[in-house]
């Protein structure tokens, strides 16, 4: 005789439900339509604002593309409704999925790409969103997934899946509930790019123009001082690349250092070869536009690959150098198409203002480093944050092992 399954309800339930009934498994065609028709596109206006897969990132539509009728792709036929949902159907392991809110009929009309699947809840558009978002809806999705560079779901294979549903009194609680936590996550991730923003807008006055020795702006007691001199990277700097060692996937053993590339961290291994701060740049697979993070700082234990160059600051303190780099545009830098590349020649070459004096320096690097300070303080929060919505949403839903 086969064991009884267990009940369909959550972890933690709010008062009010704790007696409810058991939570119904459900196919997500039931929940709400997947791709309803979209009778209105033929009348769509001249102009419209486009979403594409680059359009959404973590639940945020982050570019408005506006296009015209005759220069829309063939895939723009997800004509949206307020509290309809997209679902990133191409590499959905991204989760760029969006709520579209907007609700107002003087707006533009917006289409999506058949890049999303577009989902119409029945009932609570806010919980389908949220359930979305759990692991065991994700699990679920992928292995529905067809090919391996660009894995893929179909609007009938995602239609098939089961999802846990409660009535729909609960599904608001619990959408409610999260969203609130959306909210104050969106709150401070508002925040952060402020802070960005704040300090890309202080690096550009606080540094001379190409071609200047005399930044917009200066600390008062070094107004009247003397200009700032340029001298090229390699008089200010150690290369130390014939220290960076590649490890190739299947060498790599798993452990606590990072693992270095051309643009940040891509790994952790059981070994280090650096043991003390310095800068790293891109060298290929990078991105070497003005505030493309071309530059970083690494400290303690780590390893680098041969993809990012290796640099000790020793004419001027490693954050300026840093923030300089980044706040450039080195594409005029770079050689090669197959991978583009910025050659340690290149590199060498790069005209870098240095100011006058030592104190001069401290002063900046002091007050781009408070700001570092700030930026780091709340990017911990928006993931503190994160994680706490992640392991709330594992006790709100029910586990659907064994259903």
């Amino acid at each position: 005789m086969a064991a009884a399954s267990s009940p369909l309800v959550p972890k933690l339930r709010f008062p009010e439900f704790r007696d409810g009934t058991e939570w119904e498994l459900r196919k997500l065609s039931s929940v709400g339509e997947v791709n309803p028709p979209n009778d209105e596109l033929p009348g769509l206006p001249e102009l419209f604002i486009y979403i594409d897969l680059e359009s959404v990132k973590s639940g945020i539509l982050v570019e408005r593309k506006e296009i015209t009728r005759d220069a829309a792709p063939s895939r723009a036929q997800r004509l949206l409704r307020c509290k309809d949902i997209i679902f990133q159907t191409v590499r959905p392991y991204q989760r760029n999925n969006l709520f579209f809110a907007i609700n107002d009929e003087n707006e533009s009309k917006y289409v999506a790409s058949t890049g999303y699947a577009q989902l119409r809840a029945h009932e609570s558009p806010e919980f389908l969103y949220q359930l979305l978002y759990t692991d065991s809806f994700m699990s679920s999705v992928l292995a529905r997934c067809t090919g391996s560079n660009y894995p893929a779901i179909n609007p009938s294979a995602l239609a098939s899946i089961k999802v846990a549903m409660p009535l729909k009194s609960e599904q608001q609680k619990i959408a409610d509930c999260l969203g609130s936590l959306d909210d104050l996550i969106a709150a401070v991730d508002r925040k952060l790019d402020a802070l960005r923003q704040h300090k890309l807008g202080l690096m550009q006055k606080l540094f001379p123009q190409p071609g200047e020795t005399l930044p917009r702006w200066r600390f008062p007691e070094f107004r009247d001082g003397p200009a700032w001199s340029i001298s090229p990277l390699d008089s200010i700097c150690e290369v130390l690349n014939k220290r960076r060692i590649p490890i190739t996937m299947k060498d790599r053993t798993t452990g606590p250092y990072p693992y270095y590339g051309a643009s940040g961290i891509v790994d952790y291994v059981k070994d280090f070869i650096f043991d003390e701060r310095l800068i790293l740049v891109g060298e290929d697979g990078a991105k070497w536009g003005p505030f493309e993070e071309t530059a970083f700082i690494a400290e303690g234990k780590y390893w680098v690959n041969n993809h990012a160059h290796v640099l000790r600051s020793i004419g001027l303190i490693d954050l300026l150098l840093q923030a300089y780099l980044v706040r450039s545009d080195l594409g005029c830098y770079v050689t090669g198409a197959a991978p583009p590349k910025l050659t340690l020649g290149k590199l060498k070459a790069i005209p870098i203002p240095i100011p006058p004096s030592p104190a001069e320096q401290r002063k900046i690097a002091d007050c781009l480093g408070s700001l570092d300070d700030l930026i780091a303080a709340e990017d911990r929060k928006l993931e503190a944050l994160r994680q706490h919505k992640q392991g709330l949403m594992q006790q709100l839903f029910p586990s659907l092992d064994g259903q």
